[in-house]
């Protein structure tokens, strides 16, 4: 489904305003000096798609713009090669805009990364024009890993969001979300041990770990009746034995974990640790539960920065779902959920037309190119560039970001 955009829509007096405001105008032009640029940009990080940790050919392209503008680069950041922090000006307050670029095996940027890292830097151009008039410092960060990895979350660990007030960014969806919601989630391995013998000749010498999934998985299916709302559980089978003559004796499943919220996280964690736990018990197997990636919270957006992030993308025609069902279309999982925990922060969906497509399927990924996608790169580069403005000279707002951002530092020492 398109994102609605037809006719001018209704906008508050608040919006209007900003879109005759000077610097909202300067950013406004800057934005669209640089549209072929930008489009460029995510045409070519989808034609040359890279998995998490591995974005090098990405990494370069997304810098090569802002480079260009006089932003100060600084790359391998929080000891990740492909995290880069680009900034532009000197003012107090720090604007952060998340751009990602990994893409997902097999199916590419099926999840419109490429979207998100033209956006991010559509964005960042914006503000460079006008960051010496609002007092600002415009820091782009680049963060690896999304899909699988937790690059934010290792960058907010190692302290590359320090001084950032806000943090922004838009993701790609079939519709336009403004207070976009996601679930925690665990990214696990569960190896099971057991005792390879030949599965014919002496089957009683032998501990079948791939039964042991068989079990786990089994429990895991009877659980699912009776989670909590917005609790889920999905997996794969990554290991189940190397011969069909040869008992396993190493079996592995690769699961993801997700609840709305962290508590509620923990609490599946319980009880599907007693699924895995049955597998081994039941089958003499030992097992051992590891943790892959870190664990992502959910995202809790800003009221503030979704307010003037509605009225920004509404003066650009767009018409977002109504807030009262926004709860209802969770978005999967994102480590933006980390930064928003801890920073004011937004990750707002901005629609494409996907003739029917979702994200991580392959009809996705070829919509991430169309016309529709083209636009949202721009609209999205607008509409961040435009909130910034809005909540920078708002004096309530400003002050209530930079003290909570001195709060945080002093927490941090």
């Amino acid at each position: 489904m398109p994102p609605p955009r037809s006719g001018p829509q209704e906008t508050s007096s608040t919006s209007r305003a900003v879109h005759t405001d000077g610097a909202a105008a300067a950013s406004d032009a800057a934005v669209a000096a640089a549209a072929t640029r930008l489009i460029e940009l995510s045409h070519s990080l989808h034609a040359e798609p890279e998995l998490a940790f591995e974005e090098t050919r990405s990494v370069a392209k997304v810098l090569a713009p802002l480079a260009e503008r006089g932003f100060e680069i600084h790359s391998g950041v929080a000891d990740l090669p492909t995290a880069f922090r680009a900034s532009y000006g000197s003012g107090e307050l720090t604007v952060g805009i998340c751009a990602e670029y990994d893409a997902l095996p097999e199916i590419g940027h099926a999840c419109g990364h490429n979207i998100i890292a033209a956006s991010a830097v559509g964005a960042a151009l914006g503000l460079a024009e006008v960051a010496d008039e609002l007092g600002i410092t415009v820091v782009v960060l680049g963060t690896p890993a999304e899909e699988s990895g937790g690059g934010k979350v290792l960058m907010l660990e190692r302290g590359v969001f320090d001084d950032v007030a806000m943090a922004m960014m838009v993701h790609p969806g079939p519709y336009d979300i403004v207070g976009a919601r996601s679930l925690a989630l665990a990214d696990i391995g569960v190896v099971f041990h057991g005792h390879e013998a030949h599965a014919s000749a002496a089957p009683e010498h032998g501990r079948n770990a791939g039964d042991a999934v068989t079990v786990a998985q089994v429990a895991l299916g009877l659980l699912r009746q009776h989670l909590l709302p917005g609790q889920q559980l999905h997996g794969i089978v990554s290991d189940g034995g190397v011969a069909p003559n040869i008992v396993p004796g190493r079996a592995e499943l690769l699961y993801y974990l997700r609840a709305v919220d962290s508590a509620s996280l923990e609490d599946l964690m319980r009880r599907a640790s007693a699924c895995f736990e049955a597998g081994a018990l039941a089958t003499g197997c030992t097992h051992e539960i590891r943790t892959l990636a870190p664990t992502y919270t959910e995202l809790t957006p800003d009221p503030a920065l979704l307010c003037a992030y509605r009225e920004q993308i509404a003066d650009l025609g767009r018409v977002p779902i109504a807030p009262e069902l926004e709860a209802q279309r969770p978005l999967g999982s994102t480590d933006m959920g980390n930064v928003t925990n801890v920073i004011p922060g937004i990750h707002p969906v901005i629609g494409i037309d996907a003739g029917g497509a979702v994200t991580h399927q392959p009809g996705f990924a070829a919509a991430s190119v169309n016309a529709s996608a083209d636009r949202a790169v721009t609209d999205g580069a607008v509409a961040l560039a435009r909130t910034a403005i809005a909540v920078a000279r708002d004096e309530e707002h400003r002050d209530r970001l930079l003290q909570r951002l001195v709060q945080r530092q002093e927490d941090i020492r």
